[in-house]
């Protein structure tokens, strides 16, 4: 158990019963297991590695939470400030940083670009996925930032890429003909779905495809 006092508690899951925390170094370890274990068709190689865990725990820890269930780390989620161009949004997650993931944090950035949700399997359909976006969307109301953007993942496209492009299934899910466990989650959170970006980040069972995701800061005026 983490002997750290309740000054340091971001949030108790109402539903969860979680204690969210700012992001330390000391979980760089178990939230790199985290990952791979959340990810499992996802390149191992290619996802967060401890480097970049530490990194962004020095450059915006404020932005970055870790779940706890009895000091474990059970789930995070993890962001940067980025200026990004709407009306231009392809890009790849490698695009973002030189080296390291830290490095992708600009701290004048206009809006908050998620980087990784991720839960362990023991802790899903308790509502941690909604309480680390409701601790975002808080983070975009304090720092006043324009909102939340990212690539989210849609492993239900793994069962329609022979039949469809991820555009299609993207739009599909927006209209509620296909359900995606991840996309159809974000919308139901007031995200907004746009295009599919194209070789986001290696992931062969959805041909390395993301769908763009948006929630747009109602409090936010230039």
């Amino acid at each position: 158990m983490s002997t750290l006092s309740s000054d340091y508690i971001c949030l108790v899951g109402a539903r969860s019963g979680l204690r969210y925390e700012h992001l330390r170094h000391e979980w760089a370890g178990e939230l790199r297991a985290l990952g791979v274990t959340a990810f499992p068709t996802a390149d191992p190689d290619r996802l967060t590695n401890e480097r970049d865990i530490c990194g962004m725990a020095t450059v915006f820890p404020e932005g970055c939470f870790v779940g706890l269930d009895d000091g474990r780390a059970v789930a995070m989620g993890l962001g940067v400030r980025r200026h990004f161009d709407l009306d231009n949004p392809q890009h790849r997650l490698a695009d973002l940083f030189d080296g390291e993931l830290g490095t992708a944090h600009h701290g004048d950035g206009t809006w908050y670009y998620g980087i990784d949700i991720a839960v362990s399997p023991t802790h899903r359909k308790l509502g941690v996925g909604k309480e680390l976006y409701e601790l975002r969307k808080q983070v975009c109301k304090e720092l006043h930032l324009e909102g939340i953007v990212a690539g989210g993942v849609i492993p239900g496209f793994a069962q329609h890429k022979h039949e469809m492009s991820a555009d299609e299934y993207i739009q599909a899910v927006v209209a509620g003909t296909l359900y995606d466990p991840t996309l159809t989650f974000q919308l139901e959170n007031g995200f907004e779905a746009g295009c599919a970006l194209v070789d986001y980040y290696p992931d062969p069972a959805v041909d390395n495809f993301t769908a763009l995701i948006v929630w747009n800061n109602p409090d936010y005026r230039r």
